[in-house]
Order: C-alpha cells, then sequence, then structure tokens
C-alpha cells in the first residue's frame, strides 16, 4: 500500500525530481494522461527500492559500550548509510533497478544488505563507522553532524581498503571517495572546490595505477547559514536533484537527520531513519532473506527552508564521461549561483596563492586565490596531512 504523508499529493501537480529522475506527479484525476514510466506508480516503485535503513534494536553491544540500540541518537548514520547504499546500488545494479517482485534475489543485492548488518562483521555497519569516526567524536549514545560523518566514512573506507580484516573483510568499497572540502573543519570558509585532478589522483589510486578512471562517490559537507538555511541556497540544493550523479542529501530538521532522496516545488522528500525496527541478520548468501524492513512506501516531505543548514550532498560517478558530465553540470550551477554557489570546480590547484584563471571557474566567488597543494600530498582520500586548499 502506498502512502504520502504531509501535503505534497494533495496540492500540487508539478514535477518532482527523485535521484536524478523527473517523475510527473498529477492529481489521480488526470494520472491516466501520464506516461507509465513517470507517474505516481513509477515514482512509487523507485522510491520504495531504494534502501531504507533505521533506528534498529537488539544487535550486539558497540565497542565497549553498553549500547544495543541507536535509538534517539544515530539518525545521521543511517541516513549516511543510505545514502551511500544507494551508491552501491547504482554501481552494481544500476540506476534502473527496482526491487523485484519474486525471490531469489540478485547475489549482488543481498551482499549490498549484508554490509550494511548491525555487527561489526558487516563492513559498513553502525559499529564500524562508530570506531572510524572516534577521531570526529563520533560515540555511541552522541548525535553526530555531516562533515564528521563524512570523515568518518573516509576513514571506514581507508580502513576497510587498507586493513579488510580490521572491519568486516567480506566486503570492500567498489570505487574511489572524495570528501569535498574547502576546511579542515568543515565549518568555515568559502565554498568547497571539486578539483579534478585530484579526483584522477583518487581513482588511479584506487585502481593502483592500472587505470586511469574508476567509479567515484563525492560527498560534499556545506554549512548554508547559521540558525536556519539561507533561501538563496534552496534553488541551488533544488537543482543538484535534477543532476543524473544525484545521491541526495544527508539533513532534516535541526538534530533529526534524514536522508533527503527528492523535491517537489518547496518540499523536500525523503526516507526518515527514525522507525525502530529489530536487528536483523541477513546472510551474504541468503538470495531467499527476508528484506521488506529494509523498504519503505511511505513518502513524507517538509518544506526545504526548514532544514537544517549543516547537510551533506552525494554524487555517484560511474566513469569518466560520467564524472566530465557531472563537473559540466556543476560548473553550469555556479554560474547560476549569484556569487554564491555551494561548490565550484577546478582543474587543478595552481601554486602557492596565485590567481587561477578565472574561465576555470566561470562565477565563482572572491578573489580566486587558493592554498597551495600538491596531489602527490593526498592520503588516498582526497585530503592532505596538515592543513587543506579553500577559495577565498
Amino acid at each position: 500500500m502506498w502512502r504520502f504523508l504531509g501535503t505534497s499529493k494533495a496540492r500540487t501537480s508539478s514535477d518532482a525530481w527523485f535521484l536524478g529522475k523527473c517523475y510527473k506527479l498529477l492529481s489521480e484525476e488526470s494520472s491516466s494522461d501520464v506516461d507509465s514510466d513517470s507517474g505516481h506508480a513509477a515514482f512509487l516503485e523507485d522510491f520504495s527500492s531504494r534502501i531504507w535503513i533505521t533506528y534498529r534494536k537488539g544487535f550486539d553491544a558497540i565497542s565497549d559500550s553498553k549500547y544495543t540500540s541507536d535509538v534517539n541518537w544515530g539518525c545521521m548514520v543511517r541516513s549516511s548509510q543510505m545514502l551511500v547504499a544507494q551508491a552501491l546500488i547504482f554501481h552494481h545494479l544500476g540506476r534502473s533497478w527496482r526491487m523485484p517482485s519474486q525471490k531469489p534475489y540478485s547475489p549482488e543485492y543481498i551482499g549490498i544488505l549484508h554490509m550494511f548488518g548491525d555487527s561489526e562483521a558487516c563492513a559498513f555497519s553502525v559499529h564500524n563507522l562508530l570506531q572510524a569516526g572516534k577521531s570526529y567524536g563520533l560515540a555511541a549514545g552522541s548525535w553526530v553532524g555531516p562533515y564528521a560523518m563524512c570523515r568518518a566514512w573516509q576513514t571506514l573506507v581507508r580502513t576497510n581498503r587498507e586493513q579488510p580484516e580490521v572491519v568486516g573483510g567480506d566486503g570492500s568499497f567498489p570505487m574511489a571517495l572524495y570528501v569535498v572540502s574547502g576546511d579542515e573543519d568543515g565549518e568555515r570558509g568559502g565554498a568547497p572546490v571539486v578539483c579534478i585532478d585530484v579526483a584522477a589522483q583518487l581513482c588511479c589510486d584506487f585502481n593502483k595505477g592500472q587505470s586511469a578512471w574508476s567509479s567515484i562517490l563525492l560527498l560534499v559537507p556545506l554549512v548554508l547559514g547559521l540558525d536556519k538555511i539561507n533561501p538563496r541556497y534552496i534553488p541551488l540544493l533544488k537543482e543538484t536533484f535534477t543532476f543524473p550523479q544525484s545521491l541526495g542529501i544527508l539533513g532534516g530538521k535541526p538534530g533529526t537527520s534524514t536522508y533527503i532522496s527528492g523535491v517537489q516545488d518547496d518540499r523536500a522528500l525523503y526516507l526518515d531513519p527514525h522507525e525502530v525496527q529489530m536487528a536483523v541478520d541477513i546472510a551474504a548468501d541468503n538470495l531467499e532473506a527476508d528484506t521488506s524492513s529494509y523498504h519503505c512506501s511511505t513518502v513524507r516531505d517538509m518544506a526545504l527552508d526548514l532544514i537544517d543548514p549543516s547537510l551533506a550532498i552525494g554524487f555517484y560517478c560511474h566513469d569518466k564521461d560520467d564524472f566530465d558530465d557531472f563537473c559540466s553540470r556543476a560548473s553550469e550551477l555556479v554560474e547560476r549561483a549569484n556569487g554564491a554557489p555551494l561548490f565550484t570546480v577546478v582543474q587543478s590547484v595552481q601554486p602557492s596563492k596565485q590567481r587561477y584563471n578565472q574561465d576555470v571557474v566561470s562565477g565563482s566567488s572572491g578573489d580566486g586565490t587558493v592554498d597551495n597543494i600538491s596531489v602527490d600530498d593526498l592520503d588516498g582520500s582526497g585530503e592532505t596531512g596538515e592543513e587543506e586548499w579553500q577559495i577565498l
């Protein structure tokens, strides 16, 4: 049974953008005139096929704590798991994949769900994410922000690749990861900068130099206001959902994280992690597993101007052509930003504090200077060991 919570279905007939795909959500009276691939039923099939990860209870205690549940504090962790799970679905099964109606399920689908199980044996569990994010303040029982969450993923993916026996050696991250930031603490400075040369180096490192490019996940932590989001950024955020590479947003109301996966008019459509479910153990080879607790048919919405200004956007680029298309779209978005872009794109970083060619990033704000960085200084995750560069 499909359900819409909120007002989006009843009050509007405008297009909805959901992870890079447009749907014509017309009123039921006129739905017969809509192409079956873009109407209500198609949207709801797409929505319910996305991986839904929520609070769980009854799992093994996290590390040396007594927590056997993440209720009331783990919503940011769960939201981030949903975003990364979609990246893995897109990578292994494609954007057009839909939840099959019959078993047995595909090994790729079951394998992805297994990696997000709630135990240290599962590569991307809440247990392992908290361990990886200790230096960024992640701890059982404590709420965490999107910037620290992105850094925790960066650390976990690197550890998983370098020491698979440490964090669930049954699965590895099948793409490069680039956490895009303009400042070492993610809370100050100008717009984050996507550096094409850095992305290329990360892909090369991921492939151990055997090929020039790989799939890549980009996480872009942002702070778009103080107590509330600056309205000038809302149209830009909406536009990112039209990118074919869109993975949505980690965000929500202050202190309440959700996985925002679509937009319609001035509303954000999201998957809500705040439902409490019992922990389940889906074995990687159980193609007959009950996976119903990982899918949701309830579409919730909230006003975009109510979301927390601290958020993170995700993008998945399958190959070099896909990444080039993303950069082109992002650069066009910069041009429409009136001097306040969400993030910018540059080919490379010029030597120490030199002014780079404004043709590289049209419409960028500030004086166009960047701190010095060498691709050789990267630690394999898009970061340097010391200070980072930023547009000032």
